[in-house]
This record gives structure tokens, sequence and C-alpha cells, in this order.
């Protein structure tokens, strides 16, 4: 009969291997210095935010005195779709995802710890 509290611990074992592996690998793509790999990963670095500047766009359209109110009718629909690219687009780089990483992995570490 296998102990379910060891089976759990074996478990942990795993995730928290997984997870550091996968924290290096993340650390290390970070790290290259190729300048071509360090021109196709810049996105990943450095990623956009086009719902952010939709909405930026929007609000100035919309407050910006116009007569025939033509910038207030475009500005509330330019704020709304700003915030459902929000919603829908990821804009996490590499750095988030490390740190996401290491999160989880000391709450495991953390865990593992006071179980034993």
């Amino acid at each position: 009969m296998v102990d379910p509290l060891k089976a759990r611990l074996d478990k942990l074992r795993k995730f928290s291997e997984s997870a550091k592996r996968r924290a290096d690998m993340y650390s290390d793509v970070a790290k290259m210095d190729d300048s071509h790999t360090a021109r196709s990963l810049g996105a990943l670095q450095k990623a956009p935010a086009p719902g952010k500047k939709l909405q930026k766009i929007g609000f100035l359209m919309l407050w910006v005195p116009e007569p025939t109110g033509v910038t207030c009718a475009i500005g509330g629909p330019m704020i709304v779709a700003g915030r459902y690219l929000d919603k829908k687009y990821n804009g996490s780089t590499i750095h988030d995802i490390g740190h996401t990483t290491k999160n989880t992995m000391s709450s495991i570490s953390d865990f593992k710890n006071h179980v034993m």
C-alpha cells in the first residue's frame, strides 16, 4: 500500500524540479547575447501594449473640444476597444514569466518544508 503523503510529496518534488528547469531555461534565454537572437527576442523582452495606447488615444480624442463631435464619437469606441485588447492580449515578457515561476517554486518549497 502506497502512503498518500509520500505520493503527494513525490508529486510536489516533480513539480518543483519542473519549475526549477523552467526558471533556468527562461533565465538562459534572457541572457543570450547574439545580436540576431537578441533582435528576434526583443518582442519578448519589451512586449508592446496596443490596448493601453488605444485607450490613451481614445481619452485624448474624447477630451479634445471639437464643434462637430466626431472625436467624441470616435473616442468612446477606441476606449472600449483598448480595454478589450487589454483583456485579450497577453503582454507578459520573459521577465514576468521568470518572476512568476520563481514565486511558484518558492511556494512549493515552503509547502514541502512545512510538510516534512
